[in-house]
């Protein structure tokens, strides 16, 4: 299937010169400085007088920022990421009128991600060379991939993580190479004993990479936990549990790629679950692996490579009771704990793996919506006890560890 042209991000890590990473210290500081006060002036103008503040006025106000004694600092670094952080501010506020997001707050030194985003009038790329405003050196950039022959980045964000980790981010036009016509199409179960679960029957078991290495991130927490506050011994031992952190981060996201690019080349139609990860990681029993599982960061993956290869991908409601539901006669369980792996149809007889039932009751509900057009919504019994809705996820309780799956 032919795909289209899409905006992709390619990101390469990158070691800078002495003065280069001061160079770039310096403008992450002055950005969200920038972010800040923009975010105080339209807080308190809308408090005070009921006014609106927009991007112009902002801009406005950054150059009489760059013109006061005390803000002087701000006109040493490359103005193109200082508007950069306004846009991002407005678009912030616009999410927020939307009701997408909640309301933008402020950046802090030690917890926001230190970063700058500059346009084409602020780098130079010419043979495989980035050179950015300010700098009179290119970057030394290790890259792992090749970026799209002949194509210009539009943008290019820098930043550094907690780790201490330099990183480039180049936004490009580039067509995702085209993969095999597929016609099949499965059902994606998630969990924790087994990562995922398809309607085949196949189960990828999860590779728990927080468990392997637990026993180091614990001692190097410990280690942290008795250096005094604000000292240099105190930063080197942030920075090693910041690194344990990312080698975790790094062989989850490397993992959940090759499975989520393997199940998009292998079908057309892929069916998974609207899961409400935020309410489940309140359970603080079962917090710990399913952040480790990363299912948003699976499902987000499959979203994009679904839209970039032309794939279909369909997500069922969250109350479609997929675990409960017989799938070889379609009648319903009582509630089902979440210990219970393997449960017999009362109607039926039929014995069913609980993974492997849900995955299948999936794809028959996703062929559904994909044939009459319309969203898979929760299966109800009239003849249920409680005279209610039978769900896979019962309401949310007082506590959340009760909520059955």
């Amino acid at each position: 299937m032919r795909t289209s042209s899409v905006k992709r991000a390619f990101k390469y890590r990158f070691y800078p010169t002495e003065p280069q990473a001061a160079e770039l210290s310096r403008t992450f500081g002055c950005v969200r400085k920038v972010y800040n006060l923009a975010l105080a002036a339209r807080a308190e103008a809308w408090t005070a007088r009921g006014e609106r503040v927009n991007y112009t006025q902002t801009s406005a106000m950054l150059t009489a920022w760059k013109k006061s004694e005390e803000l002087a600092y701000l006109a040493e670094v490359s103005s193109v990421p200082l508007q950069q952080a306004l846009r991002h501010l407005q678009a912030a506020f616009v999410g927020f009128w939307r009701k997408r997001a909640q309301y933008p707050c402020f950046k802090s030194k030690r917890k926001s991600r230190a970063s700058a985003e500059y346009t084409r009038s602020a780098f130079r790329y010419t043979a495989g060379k980035l050179t950015l405003a300010k700098m009179s050196e290119p970057l030394d950039i290790v890259w792992s991939r090749p970026i799209p022959a002949g194509v210009q980045p539009s943008t290019v964000t820098v930043s550094r993580d907690s780790a201490g980790r330099w990183f480039i981010s180049l936004l490009c036009e580039d067509t995702p190479s085209p993969m095999p016509d597929a016609t099949n199409a499965v059902g994606i179960d998630v969990g924790l004993t087994a990562l995922v679960v398809l309607s085949t029957g196949e189960k990828i078991d999860n590779p728990k990479h927080e468990r392997r290495d637990r026993k180091n991130l614990d001692r190097a927490q410990r280690a942290l936990s008795r250096k005094e506050k604000g000292s240099r011994n105190r930063s080197k031992a942030r920075i090693r549990v910041a690194r344990i952190h990312a080698r975790i981060a790094d062989r989850r996201r490397d993992h959940l790629h090759q499975l989520t690019t393997r199940l998009v080349r292998e079908n057309q139609m892929l069916v998974v679950e609207d899961l409400a990860v935020r309410n489940m990681l309140r359970n603080h029993s079962l917090a710990r692996v399913i952040a480790d599982a990363g299912w948003r960061e699976l499902r987000s993956m499959l979203e994009y490579k679904a839209s970039w290869h032309g794939r279909e991908l369909i997500t069922v409601d969250r109350w479609f009771p997929s675990s409960k539901l017989c799938s070889a006669c379609g009648s319903i369980a009582d509630t089902m704990s979440l210990d219970v792996r393997e449960w017999t149809c009362d109607t039926c007889g039929t014995t069913h793996d609980r993974d492997g039932n849900a995955a299948v009751n999936l794809l028959a509900a996703g062929l559904a919506a994909a044939a009459c057009g319309a969203g898979v919504r929760p299966h109800r019994e009239s003849s249920s006890r409680s005279g209610q809705s039978v769900v896979k996820q019962e309401p949310p309780p007082a506590r959340v560890g009760t909520l059955s799956r």
